[in-house]
């Protein structure tokens, strides 16, 4: 498939809104790929490179290259040229990473380039999602929809079942089964504004404690243990302690969910960031699990003796999952009836903050595991976290927002009087406030590299976030999770703004 074809229909999808004319545009598009095609043709859809992050920088993507006038890439050369630039390393890096870059943005069209600067330089955001691309293929191969997704959950790969329908037809989804040792991607909650609007949608529910761990899915065959991230990615040498405890409990061929969460000597959940130190750690596992021990709490089971619980009621699923785990190393959860229970579920989330951790999850009792999907069933409660910061720069965007000011540079009023750089982000960013900020930071610019438009600091925004984590690489030695934008404040002076000691004080946890 010429790489011209995927650029065009990103672009047609970046253009509609419409759910049905981006399954449509999708549909077509899996009818003429390959099957050699598809690895490469749906991560890119997704805005995602099969090669993960390739260390290409503004400096190497902005030089100019003229285009060519007529298409001849196909995805497929187009991915070998990138699996070959995400290789270098060493002396002469850079050089070699230009060469490259210089010979691939040459060899595209003006539209082709476009398409590949967004998509190496992370901005392609056209909404061409799994969930999307899933129907697409669907219809492209005229296989049942709801078959196709419970295959993309079996399989954990969109790639995977799309590589099989299109090779042997609709046939192909009877081989994607529930099966230990394979994971499956996690069931995930949609957000409520309170525990009164989860209750309300739900009705009787269970209410769960929302802890801010990592993901885990576990697999037991007999003496065999696998452990998978909520990215199906295996971590089992990672976590000695977690095959342990799977080895411990009674069922012998189970899969659990879960998560893997890190407690201080006080008894109280260490940071995100501690705890997924921890299990990204590979080296000398040993001492990292001396020095910084992870917890397993599990609340949900999927397979359990060869029986696929998927489909069952979570209520079901729940009593099996007691059956199997002690209940110290199960979610601390509260059952509600309905509405007239709303201030047991509020005092339930309270003592749940008290104990340092995120929020809740509602879980629907009658609802099946929606594997990989965020179902309208789980909502999750947690308070909003927001601070008012000065915009100290931006950065030009790319893709459908070339033209117009993006990714905010955020400060918070250091004790010297000056602003400190918590972050960066570009979410929350609606057509028209994109619009607007663009003209109103080139107001205030007063330099820029090209890239990065650095502004007078005037502008105060109110910014959401989920939490703070330690970094080096911004001057408080913090940063902001999960930032995005709420509104913006010019009703506020920049000397209105919060300050990184008030920061710091609402996140005692975090010690930069």
């Amino acid at each position: 498939m010429l790489l011209a074809r995927l650029a065009h229909v990103s672009q047609e999808v970046a253009a509609t809104s419409a759910r049905s004319k981006k399954i449509a545009l999708l549909a077509e598009l899996f009818r003429e790929a390959g099957p050699d095609d598809v690895p490469v043709v749906i991560p890119y859809l997704a805005g995602r490179l099969p090669q993960g992050r390739l260390g290409v920088g503004w400096k190497v993507l902005s030089r100019p290259v003229a285009p060519a006038a007529e298409p001849t890439l196909t995805v497929l050369a187009v991915d070998a040229v990138l699996s070959e630039l995400g290789k270098v390393a060493g002396a002469g890096s850079q050089a070699e990473r230009m060469r490259l870059v210089g010979e691939l943005m040459g060899a595209a069209t003006e539209v082709e380039q476009r398409f590949l600067f967004g998509l190496i330089s992370g901005e392609v955001r056209q909404g061409a999602l799994d969930a999307v691309a899933t129907e697409g293929l669907a219809r492209a191969t005229e296989a049942p929809p709801a078959d196709v997704r419970r295959a993309v959950m079996l399989a954990g790969s969109l790639q995977t079942v799309a590589e099989a329908l299109l090779t042997d037809g609709p046939a192909a989804l009877d081989r994607f089964r529930l099966t230990v040792g394979r994971p499956v991607l996690p069931m995930l909650a949609h957000s409520a504004s309170s525990v009164a609007e989860a209750v309300e949608k739900l009705g009787g529910c269970a209410v769960e404690e929302k802890l801010d761990g990592i993901r885990v899915q576990v697999h037991r065959d007999g003496d065999d243990v696998r452990i998978y991230t909520r990215t199906l990615d295996e971590i089992t040498d990672r976590l000695p302690e977690l095959i342990a405890v799977a080895r411990d409990l009674k069922g012998e061929r189970f899969i659990l969910d879960g998560e893997v969460i890190s407690f201080g000597a006080d008894g109280r959940p260490r940071s995100f960031q501690e705890t997924a130190g921890r299990v990204g750690s590979r080296v000398d596992v040993a001492t990292a699990a001396a020095e910084v021990p992870v917890s397993p709490v599990f609340f949900d089971a999927l397979s359990v003796d060869d029986r696929d619980l998927l489909d069952l009621p979570f209520a079901e699923r729940h009593a099996e999952l007691a059956r199997l785990v002690p209940e110290p190393m199960r979610v601390r959860r509260t059952l509600v009836a309905g509405p007239e229970d709303v201030p047991e579920a509020e005092a339930f989330l309270a003592g749940t903050l008290e104990r340092g951790h995120e929020g809740i999850v509602a879980k629907s009792l009658d609802a099946p595991y929606s594997a990989g999907r965020r179902g309208a069933s789980w909502l999750k409660v947690k308070p909003v976290h927001t601070l008012d910061l000065v915009v100290l720069a931006a950065e030009w965007g790319h893709g459908r927002r070339t033209g117009k000011l993006s990714n905010l540079h955020l400060g918070a009023r250091a004790a010297d009087g000056s602003y400190a750089m918590l972050g960066k982000t570009f979410k929350g960013l609606t057509d028209a406030l994109l619009t607007w900020q663009t003209e109103r930071l080139q107001e205030l610019a007063v330099g820029t590299d090209g890239h990065v438009v650095t502004v007078r600091p005037e502008l105060v925004v109110e910014i959401a976030y989920d939490g703070l984590q330690k970094s080096t690489r911004y001057p408080a030695g913090v940063t902001l999770r999960f930032a995005r934008v709420v509104r913006y404040r010019e009703d506020k002076r920049p000397e209105e703004a919060d300050t990184v000691e008030t920061l710091l004080a609402a996140h005692p946890e975090v010690k930069p």
